[in-house]
């Protein structure tokens, strides 16, 4: 076992241990389904705290040959699927948080060359009567341990957008990081599955993508995915019901993200709940913004004051309630690369501000929490704008007694008082 190699199962170990733990093991029907095919691609993009970690650590334990892990899945609804026993600790799995190399290194090249050497470390001590051929070479030293085991790799990349976010500007190290995965990745045949996680789908570059063989799961295409990222509303109404909470209170506070799958000529509409939210409520008894412990208003106040014509009307009429006509197809999948109001509020989907309405292709804000978070950052943005839409608004709007205040130099909003939602 080592650390990235075969890591071993304490991080799932201590999710079945919590308070709360709801059981999404049904993924791994997803995944059994596409091993060794050319589906074995996935990417699954969802906002902070939407149990993504939590599932890679699940399918880690679940691959790990290193070892039985049969306890911890016996009682789970995957151990009833006929795939389950097929594949059970059967597989090399690699298994990497990409932030965490981000953290430790300066620049792309830096830790592009941490990764290589760490994975190579954890090859040379766990095998060592493999002939390697290069060293130094990350894909052939996979290829050695392959061509030795027989045993394809179950690979598993978490926080695997960090970059983007992180290296906003820099599109020469996006580059070379994508140019990394895709030669590690592409048409190998030590790959079983090669599943990565993270808040934005895969970079486009011009008209193609250097991940693109990858299936995108995402915020505003989930499809067969839908149900595993999140709560869906009849597991929150067992979190009710088991912690004597009030439902419609849950549902107000923390619903809101509707998610559609396809299954043949049907479509399955699943209301999607945050876990961290919906998890601090229950244990807590308190319907409160849970949100600001994920993230800050204040990246949501860059986004809704940028000079995009009708982006500042869209949002104040989200915060009277209505839906608002989105195109998403020109989204470029990053942070920064906006073409008009309609990329900004689909990265604002991506990110769980807005929830994306696939049938008619409108958004809207979730949820009363969300709601707040909007309120926080419009009552620092102070323009005028702003001010005079929430006065004739003010009769729909989560706010009530909105002060305006003019001096030469700038315009003020006050919040003083928010109404029940």
């Amino acid at each position: 076992m080592g650390s990235y190699l075969n890591p071993g199962n304490l991080s799932f170990r201590g999710s079945l241990r919590s308070k709360i733990y709801v059981d999404k093991s049904e993924l791994i029907c997803r995944t059994n389904e596409v091993l060794f095919t050319e589906q074995k691609y996935i990417c699954v993009s969802r906002p902070r705290r939407f149990g993504k970690s939590m599932a890679a650590n699940m399918l880690s334990a679940y691959y790990d040959r290193n070892e039985n892990t049969e306890e911890l899945f016996h009682n789970l609804a995957i151990s009833k699927d006929k795939t389950y026993k097929e594949n059970l600790n059967r597989y090399d799995v690699i298994k990497l948080n990409m932030q965490e190399f981000l953290s430790m290194s300066d620049t792309i090249e830096e830790m592009l060359g941490m990764i290589r050497n760490y994975l190579i470390s954890d090859f040379q001590e766990t095998f060592p009567d493999v002939r390697f051929r290069d060293k130094q070479n990350l894909i052939q030293v996979m290829k050695d341990v392959f061509s030795y085991t027989k045993c394809p790799f179950i690979i598993l990349i978490d926080e695997w957008d960090c970059l983007f976010r992180e290296y906003k500007q820099n599109k020469e190290a996006q580059k070379k990081y994508l140019d990394f995965l895709r030669a590690w990745l592409k048409d190998k045949d030590y790959v079983a599955l090669a599943y990565m996680t993270g808040i934005l789908p895969i970079k486009k570059y011009g008209s193609h993508s250097a991940l693109n063989m990858f299936t995108e799961y995402s915020m505003t295409n989930p499809r067969e995915m839908a149900e595993y990222f999140g709560f869906t509303e009849a597991e929150v109404k067992k979190l009710c019901q088991k912690y004597n909470q009030n439902f419609e209170e849950t549902q107000a506070w923390y619903d809101g993200y509707e998610l559609v799958a396809v299954n043949g000529q049907n479509k399955v509409y699943y209301s999607i709940y945050s876990p961290k939210s919906v998890v601090d409520a229950m244990l807590s008894g308190v319907f409160d913004n849970y949100w600001n412990q994920t993230e800050t208003y204040e990246a949501l106040k860059a986004y809704i004051r940028l000079n995009f014509d009708g982006l500042k009307d869209a949002i104040i009429q989200m915060l009277a309630g209505e839906r608002i006509q989105i195109n998403t197809g020109t989204f470029s999948n990053d942070m920064t690369s906006f073409q008009g109001k309609d990329d900004v509020l689909t990265l604002l989907i991506h990110l769980g501000y807005l929830s994306y309405h696939w049938p008619d292709k409108t958004v809207t804000i979730p949820n009363k929490e969300v709601s707040q978070e909007y309120i926080n950052a419009i009552s620092q943005i102070k323009e005028k704008h702003y001010v005079d839409a929430l006065k004739e608004y003010h009769g729909n709007l989560l706010l009530v007694g909105i002060t305006y205040e003019k001096s030469e130099k700038k315009h003020h909003c006050v919040i003083e008082k928010l109404c029940k939602y």
